[in-house]
């Protein structure tokens, strides 16, 4: 079961932190023929071997970079302004089941899912920060995209990244409050984000902006709060 945790957070960094925005506007632009889209892939099998730690999974490496690149064209392709969200989710589950199964072709597991066999600990929760931080604020985002696009017509000026910061912020907090069983600090949490009230807020902009924050606050402590309790089963079984 390690192993699988290993390729799932080879793939966390390879897509959420290791790719940069401007690749990922460059190849919305150029498609197929985007150099980044190609390089994007070869970070990936190099990630996976260097989790792996093993010279020999190179055709691993090479079978999940070449469908992550088949699977970010058909995205490319496909993905128009509308439908985006829907795109992302579609293309991180896609990439999921191919990890998937060419981890079942490759190291042939016994699948029993209610036992673990390893300490898994470390890869456990390695994965579940990466995801908490950084995969989980871009899903956010991408679900919030259309919404973002109406708030944005306003001029008003804003911290570089801060909202970026403090949802990674929150969600550590959430996670760490579940994993040492501190559930009143989620309480805490919560009492400070009433400070956005729909009663104070009376212009439409305003409201819009509450509605957004408070959407935005909920998946955050959701997600946070998931992750918490799929890590403490996790880590309970291994």
């Amino acid at each position: 079961m390690i192993l699988i945790i290993k390729l799932i957070l080879a793939h966390f960094i390879g897509d959420f932190i290791l790719q940069p925005k401007k690749w990922v506007k460059e190849k919305e632009i150029h498609k197929a023929k985007s150099l980044k889209l190609y390089l994007h892939g070869l970070i990936h099998g190099a990630l996976v071997l260097l989790i792996l730690w093993d010279l020999n999974s190179w055709l691993l490496a090479l079978l999940l970079m070449t469908s992550h690149v088949v699977i970010d064209s058909i995205k490319l392709f496909a993905q128009k302004e509308k439908n985006r969200s829907n795109w992302f989710l579609i293309d991180q589950g896609l990439h999921i089941i191919s990890i998937f199964v060419l981890w079942v072709i490759f190291f042939k597991p016994e699948l029993h899912f209610d036992s673990w066999v390893e300490n898994t600990n470390i890869w456990v929760y390695a994965t579940s920060i990466v995801f908490i931080t950084v995969v989980s604020g871009i899903l956010i985002k991408e679900l919030m995209h259309n919404w973002t696009k109406t708030l944005n017509e306003s001029n008003e000026d804003s911290l570089i990244n801060a909202g970026k910061y403090i949802g990674m912020l929150e969600r550590m907090l959430v996670f760490i409050f579940v994993i040492t069983g501190h559930w009143e600090g989620i309480g805490f949490l919560v009492a400070a984000k009433s400070v956005f009230r729909f009663g104070d807020l009376k212009e439409s902009k305003n409201r819009k902006l509450t509605e957004y924050i408070l959407i935005g606050t909920l998946l955050s402590f959701a997600i946070a709060l998931f992750t918490g309790l799929l890590v403490l089963n996790l880590i309970i079984k291994s």
